[in-house]
C-alpha cells in the first residue's frame, strides 16, 4: 500500500475514533443522562457510529479537503 493511502486509512480510523467518541458521549448524555445503563448505551452508540463513521470519513475527507481548498482559494496539496 502506498504511504499516502496508508496514511489516509489510518487517519480515518484515528479521526473516527476521536470524533465519534466525543459525539456519542455528548449525545448519549443529552438523551439519557447519567442513567445506570449509560455506559452500555454509550458503547452501543459508539460501536454503531464507528462502523458507519470511519467509511464516511475515508470517502468524504478527500472531497471535503478539495471543497475547502476551493472555498479558500488554496491548493490543499
Amino acid at each position: 500500500m502506498q504511504p499516502q493511502k496508508k496514511f489516509h486509512l489510518v487517519f480515518s480510523f484515528v479521526m473516527g475514533a476521536m470524533m465519534i467518541f466525543l459525539m456519542t458521549l455528548v449525545i448519549t448524555l443529552v438523551n439519557v443522562g447519567l442513567s445506570p445503563d449509560f455506559l452500555a448505551r454509550w458503547m452501543k452508540a459508539f460501536a454503531v457510529a464507528y462502523v458507519v463513521g470511519v467509511p464516511v470519513i475515508f470517502f468524504l475527507a478527500p472531497m471535503a479537503r478539495k471543497l475547502t481548498g476551493r472555498l479558500l482559494g488554496v491548493n490543499p496539496g
